[in-house]
């Protein structure tokens, strides 16, 4: 017997996993006032301690999942956690990685100007 399915996109492969290990749903009702899927950010870095990530870089926010409230207890008010793809993996502060997309806290994302027409 064989599998007419064909191969499964990688943004499927990835929302099935992150929806497996979390054991809910990614909601994709988006927040307004949130950065619009496909919007280019720079991930930064934070400028009280060595991280997030080893380097600041570019990336885009990936409408896998809606960007949802950061419940962290050192999250700022109204913070949101995004879901973004990283133009080339990257290390985090520890030497974890390379990781090729990850969920970001909003104060570590600056967003691109989009160049006028």
């Amino acid at each position: 017997m064989t599998d007419s399915s064909g191969p499964v996109p990688a943004e499927v492969d990835d929302r099935q996993a992150i929806e497996n290990v979390s054991g809910r749903s990614l909601s994709q009702a988006w927040p307004t006032g949130a950065l619009a899927p496909g919007s280019r950010v720079t991930v930064v870095r934070d400028q009280d301690w060595d991280g997030p990530w080893q380097v600041e870089f570019a990336g885009t926010v990936d409408a896998m999942g809606a960007p949802e409230p950061n419940q962290h207890a050192q999250s700022l008010g109204g913070e949101l956690l995004y879901w973004v793809t990283f133009d080339a993996s990257q290390y985090d502060c520890d030497g974890g990685g390379p990781y090729h997309k990850a969920h970001i806290w909003g104060r570590y994302l600056r967003a691109e100007q989009e160049p006028e027409a």
